[in-house]
């Protein structure tokens, strides 16, 4: 299957997270120029600046209202651009949010990093926040599971937590000491998970149980993670500049990206695979 690759316009920009958009685009972030990108699926880029380049864009999802909402970790926001441009701003204490995703009840489910929280934003930006009562736990992406709950990784707990629309919190630790997981994302039956620290994807059921399948090369730091069609699941492998796949039985294949230190991945518009690459560009896998 063929990659290409579309440059960003500012190749120091970082592209780091990135989302199909409503409009039959690829929305991304760009945490090293304070911006947000629409890439056209033939490689037509859009920037829209944010006015501070400090702000640092990070994860990014297309809302329920068709907009797209995105977090800005260093300016301490979460950030909603309609898909003609228009931009809305809703400032946070320091809580220096992370992962984002739309959540089941029309509303915006987002990690705070440094103070141990998930917290959920309506259209109209009030914000409610739901602690999750471990000392230290960097939660990371969020994800919608099938259960209906938002599910989370916990970097420095070696944890998954489960969050209820009500704010009831269960934590389930990983097997494996020094995991550190980061990517989360929903299949089918189960959720697909990335260990960082660990060099190993896992897959956790609604009800706790959790499989890890280690990569063959374990310095090659997964981030990011997607279901496959298959049942299985694609991931970023940051380290190595990858793009990873493994099915429900743990057998991997792996293909070399043109650019390095890929982040974020999703499923594009036009049926592909697209993945941020933090050195300066999007690339397309199909």
């Amino acid at each position: 299957m063929p990659i290409s690759e579309f440059p960003v316009d500012d190749p120091g920009s970082g592209p780091y997270d990135l989302t199909a958009g409503p409009d039959g685009a690829v929305w991304f972030t760009m945490a090293g120029s304070g911006a947000i990108g629409r890439m056209s699926t033939t490689g037509v880029q859009h920037t829209f600046p944010l006015g501070d380049d400090s702000a640092q864009p990070t994860s990014i999802t297309t809302g329920p209202d068709g907009a797209l909402w995105f977090t800005l970790g260093q300016a301490h926001a979460v950030g909603r651009i309609t898909v003609g441009g228009d931009l809305t701003r809703f400032p946070l204490g320091e809580v220096m949010p992370y992962g984002i995703t739309s959540g089941p009840d029309e509303a915006l489910w987002f990690s705070e990093l440094t103070v141990g929280a998930l917290a959920r934003i309506d259209a109209e930006g009030v914000v409610t926040e739901f602690p999750l009562d471990v000392l230290g736990a960097m939660p990371g992406y969020v994800a919608t599971g099938p259960d209906g709950a938002l599910w989370c990784t916990l970097n420095q707990a070696d944890a998954i937590a489960r969050v209820t629309q009500a704010g009831e919190v269960t934590v389930h630790s990983l097997p494996t000491a020094g995991a550190a997981p980061v990517g989360i994302a929903c299949a089918p039956d189960a959720l697909w998970f990335a260990e960082i620290g660990a060099g190993a994807v896992g897959r956790i059921t609604t009800g706790g149980e959790v499989t890890e399948f280690a990569l063959p090369d374990p310095a090659a730091r997964p981030h990011a993670v997607i279901p496959a069609d298959d049942g299985g699941c694609w991931f970023t492998e940051w380290a190595a500049g990858r793009l990873g796949h493994v099915d429900r039985h743990g057998r991997f294949t792996h293909h070399d990206l043109p650019g390095s230190e890929p982040h974020g991945l999703a499923a594009g518009p036009d049926g592909a695979i697209w993945v941020a690459q933090e050195s300066g560009a999007l690339a397309r896998f199909a």
